[in-house]
């Protein structure tokens, strides 16, 4: 029996991330993403997913949106999808995602796979609910939600799992996304918007991003003190700071002014780039000694491809990879139950040079060693 595979594609997901942007919700925020060289990343990660699924062609319809939305995506894969449904080309909208999750819906698929971020996650559940089964191809600049597979590839294989059967279990997880209220207040936090159901494997799916634990502020300045030292030890270097609060509580303990999802640049203690992106940061790495300073996502334990893509994989390979410095409370790290960090920068050859091992700063000279995987 021929098993149908519904497919939304988000083409503009995550195009913020490189040149500085918090996202890319909202029309005015993609122009400026576009004026400032941003490329879609969707496509390519929606590509690399139905990868996966080649082995199942004459077994498998894939239905989907026209054009950017779904099509193109599985043409180029290799498959001849049913495309039901249409959009605007080149201009699609959330309002386009809620009418496709609903069209393939009332198809019968068994399986709804869509790329994108927390925002498409959001009109997925605002589409269908819990109604459908569900899987979210990470593509956002933000994915604090735990509907999404942990890369591209992961959703790829576990799609192909329930299509074959192989999965048949499935659970509400949570749709979340940043609150807009604590974010104007100089927090991040999430908000849980509903629930999706979702093939139950914590093997290749996500789990929900987890908030700062209360207590950690004397661990937050020890880890402070500690990059500090470093920073007061190569005065002329430069300090790439990735956001998060772990790495705000640095920001502030040196009285200086960061941006809580951006990525600040810090040279002789003194702030010398806010918010800024890719282009930014090759430039003015470029021939220098820098050091990058990032945090690991509670729960999730990502260290690079969730809300710090700036910091790229072209990046990474000019300052070099004995630049890095991971910090993070214990708590945080226990917040982990023993799973690795993870990377998913959209590079193969990155994401395997960066497993392995790193060193964690989790207070003042302390350190612990921790699996890092792709």
């Amino acid at each position: 029996m021929t098993k149908k595979l519904g497919l939304i594609v988000n083409p503009f997901a995550g195009m913020g991330g490189r040149v500085g942007l918090k996202g890319s919700d909202g029309a005015d925020t993609l122009q400026k993403a576009l004026a400032l060289g941003a490329r879609p990343e969707a496509p390519r990660r929606a590509v690399e997913a139905l990868s996966m699924l080649q082995d199942l062609k004459g077994a498998l319809e894939i239905v989907a949106y026209p054009h950017e939305m779904g099509e193109d995506e599985a043409r180029q894969a290799g498959f001849e999808p049913t495309v039901v449904g249409s959009i605007d080309r080149g201009h699609t909208m959330p309002e386009d995602t809620v009418r496709a999750a609903q069209d393939l819906m009332r198809l019968g698929v068994d399986l709804l796979l869509f790329v994108g971020g927390d925002g498409t996650a959001r009109n997925v559940h605002d589409a269908v609910g819990d109604r459908v089964p569900a899987l979210g191809v990470p593509a956002g600049v933000k994915i604090h939600s735990a509907v999404y597979a942990t890369t591209p590839r992961a959703a790829g294989d576990l799609a192909k799992m329930v299509m074959e059967e192989r999965v048949g279990a499935f659970h509400d997880a949570e749709v979340m996304d940043i609150d807009e209220d604590a974010f104007r207040e100089g927090r991040v936090s999430s908000r849980l918007y509903g629930y999706l159901r979702v093939p139950a494997d914590t093997g290749h799916v996500q789990n929900m991003k987890s908030g700062r634990a209360a207590g950690d502020e004397a661990a937050l300045a020890a880890i402070a003190e500690h990059v500090i030292e470093a920073m007061e030890a190569h005065p002329d270097d430069l300090f790439i700071v990735g956001p998060g609060t772990t790495t705000r509580a640095i920001m502030d303990r040196l009285g200086l002014q960061g941006t809580l999802l951006g990525v600040d640049l810090v040279e002789g203690l003194r702030l010398v780039g806010s918010d800024v992106g890719e282009r930014d940061l090759l430039e003015r790495s470029q021939g220098r000694r820098s050091h990058v300073v990032v945090t690991v996502i509670g729960g999730q334990g990502y260290i690079f491809g969730r809300g710090n893509q700036q910091i790229s994989p072209r990046v990474l390979a000019q300052v070099g990879l004995q630049s890095l410095m991971v910090v993070a409370t214990r708590q945080k790290i226990a917040s982990l139950r023993g799973g690795p960090l993870l990377v998913d920068t959209g590079d193969a050859e990155m994401d395997r040079r960066l497993s392995g091992y790193a060193r964690v700063i989790t207070g003042f000279h302390d350190e612990i060693v921790y699996r890092v995987e792709a």
